[in-house]
């Protein structure tokens, strides 16, 4: 894959989408999505010391830098703005997921608080959907009822078995966290099974990947997300070295035994936002599609970000200079990063919008786009594995439908 833009080496300010032109996009007729999804990071730090962690292990070590814990005043603040933010452009309902870094590491109290707040400043006209994304590791009695008791559905990290999933996600004197995760995991669900969302998994080259979804398959889990490591053209993610489609073969694979399987025994998103767009409906998600994103961070302190997993690019990739204390969030609509991650088809390059395949792929995920002197207007690192793993699909799901007809 080449850049799509001229490769001499220039200071980030002037890589795109800095200096995109805003004003220009209104006057063609553009408008801004309003955000829909508000990530909170209630807490900055963590328990667990994995090592492909995007927050503490690549290039922004911005959360030094932030309080450990969202303050209350913030918190009442935080509150306003979302509220403030969906009465304005007409929303009846917004998704709220409590974020860290470790969000349990707040405290049941502290959790109880963010989102009474919440509910507070929002009801009755704009209905809060809270979620929560945690290590699980700290999953006890006490969280089990604030959650029950709040309507807080939970998202647990693991990455399938004992083994594989010891490898990176440990403790910070190495020893590996599978039982504490499992048994906090078997807390939630055996009382609480409901307020599961679902399991985030890492794809990890050395793990086989049918038995990693096997492995996850263990909890029943209402749904997985399949995430690639973070990874950009400067720091490739591990085992990407340009020959052959690692990543797309592991997922290939799962994908296999997934839609193989005689019963649909739980969904994957990547492999469903696949199938919609294959059938020409839109995407509900940013990693893959065109559909604009519609989700803002807001850190420790109120100040705004535009995703966090740009901190695997660079000090400051991720920040906007809006804070919640000073900017309303409508204002954050028209950063350029944020516009890029909106505007589909007009964020990607020659290479992507010359490519057959670029309203499904949509040019990957905004962050693997990346290369230091030409910015975001790349195809993804991974987009030979993209490719591998769309072209794949297509050809799965076209079999299906024209043996559908033939049957007909």
């Amino acid at each position: 894959m080449t850049d799509d833009s001229a490769t001499t080496a220039r200071p980030r300010q002037q890589e795109w989408p800095a200096g995109l032109d805003v004003r220009d996009l209104l006057a063609q007729g553009w408008r801004p999505t309003p955000f829909l999804q508000f990530i909170l990071k209630v807490h900055s730090r963590c328990n667990l010391a994995c090592d492909y962690c995007y927050m503490y292990e690549m290039a922004d070590q911005g959360w030094r830098r932030q309080p450990r814990r969202m303050a209350r005043p913030v918190v009442d603040r935080v509150a306003e703005r979302i509220a403030e933010h969906a009465r304005a452009h007409g929303r009846s309902r917004v998704d709220v997921i409590l974020h860290g870094g470790e969000p349990l590491l707040a405290g049941v109290d502290h959790l109880r608080y963010v989102a009474d707040a919440l509910h507070k400043t929002c009801d009755p006209d704009v209905h809060v959907a809270l979620r929560l994304q945690t290590n699980g590791v700290l999953i006890d009695d006490a969280f089990l009822d604030l959650f029950e008791e709040r309507g807080i559905r939970v998202g647990v990290s693991v990455d399938g078995a004992r083994e594989d999933h010891d490898r990176h996600r440990r403790r910070a004197n190495g020893r590996g966290t599978h039982d504490e995760v499992r048994a906090g995991l078997e807390r939630l669900t055996r009382r609480h099974r409901h307020l599961l969302s679902g399991l985030l998994a890492a794809v990890d080259l050395e793990s086989d990947p049918v038995t990693t979804y096997e492995a996850l398959l263990e909890f029943d889990p209402p749904g997985i997300d399949l995430l690639l490591p973070h990874g950009t053209w400067d720091a490739p993610p591990p085992g990407l070295t340009g020959e052959g489609t690692p990543y797309g073969d592991w997922l290939v694979a799962v994908f296999d035994r997934w839609y193989g399987a005689p019963v649909r025994e739980t969904d994957i998103r990547l492999f469903t936002e696949i199938i919609r767009l294959v059938l020409g409906a839109h995407s509900r998600t940013e990693t893959i599609g065109l559909s604009p994103a519609a989700m803002v961070v807001v850190e420790t302190d109120g100040s705004v970000e535009q995703v966090d997993t740009l901190k695997a690019v660079a000090e400051g990739a991720a920040a906007t200079p809006f804070h919640t204390l000073t900017h309303p969030f409508t204002e954050a609509l028209y950063a350029p990063g944020i516009v890029a991650r909106q505007i589909g088809l007009r964020a990607l390059g020659e290479t992507c919008t010359a490519c057959p395949l670029v309203r499904v792929c949509g040019g990957g995920l905004y962050t693997h786009r990346y290369r230091s002197g030409t910015g975001f207007r790349n195809p993804s690192v991974y987009c030979a594995d993209l490719a591998r793993l769309i072209t794949h699909v297509h050809r799965t799901v076209a079999a299906d439908v024209a043996r559908m007809k033939e049957e007909n």
